[in-house]
């Protein structure tokens, strides 16, 4: 059996210089790479002093995007692929989850897992489906991979945040109440938030919402 790619990316340690007290696993969208999403951990770190920050790679080059990385391919945007796809590659994260649990000596509920886009997708395929709660998972600008297997698969449920541009055209926000609407069925606590005239990124109020969701889970 072929064992999952390792991992590795930016880390910023906590704060306060400390031991850290949590940890906060940043999953990067498709052809991005973990340098983009730590720009988040100064945000968070006013609220989140003694936690750890890092965002690895995807453990796969993306073709065209240089020095990008990515989950798994995307070349039909079909549901199918997403499915396939993020199941495919939600061993390697899952495995590292593991590590830097080990390696920090944390508890599963002292874990939150932060994605964006296909960063999401694989933030909530595995979080959900761990046999430990996490502390949380936000999901910026994603969709739910593998809905329709989740009330079989899933753990514990890890409270979960949705943000998402009302005017994404990369990732439509309708993807966004469809994925609340599955994980309220499930019984997940599950919160979301728009923020208007945002396209496929991150807006400050969004990422307020996150840094609040955040300190409850974790503060």
């Amino acid at each position: 059996m072929t064992s999952s790619p390792t991992l590795s990316g930016p880390e910023i340690a906590p704060k306060n210089g400390g031991t850290p007290d949590s940890l906060v696993i940043f999953a990067h969208g498709y052809g991005s790479n973990g340098q983009d999403l730590i720009g988040l951990a100064p945000h968070l770190q006013t609220v989140l002093p003694k936690t750890h920050f890092i965002a690895p790679d995807a453990p796969q080059p993306c073709n065209g995007a240089p020095q990008g990385y990515q989950w798994f391919p995307l070349t039909t945007i079909s549901r199918e692929e997403r499915d396939e796809g993020t199941r495919s590659a939600a061993g390697t994260l899952d495995r590292f989850i593991d590590e830097q649990m080990a390696r920090f000596g944390l508890p599963a509920d002292r874990i939150a897992l932060v994605g964006f886009s296909q960063g999401t997708m694989m933030s909530l395929h595995v979080g959900l489906r761990r046999t430990q709660a996490l502390a949380g998972i936000v999901g910026f600008s994603g969709s739910l991979a593998a809905p329709g297997s989740l009330m079989d698969e899933m753990g514990p449920s890890s409270p979960v945040l949705l943000v998402h541009g009302a005017a994404d055209d990369v990732v439509p926000v309708w993807l966004m109440f469809e994925a609340y609407g599955a994980l309220e069925a499930l019984k997940v606590p599950v919160d979301r938030h728009v923020s208007q005239n945002t396209q496929h990124s991150i807006a400050p109020d969004g990422l307020k919402k996150a840094a609040d969701f955040l300190k409850n889970t974790l503060g």
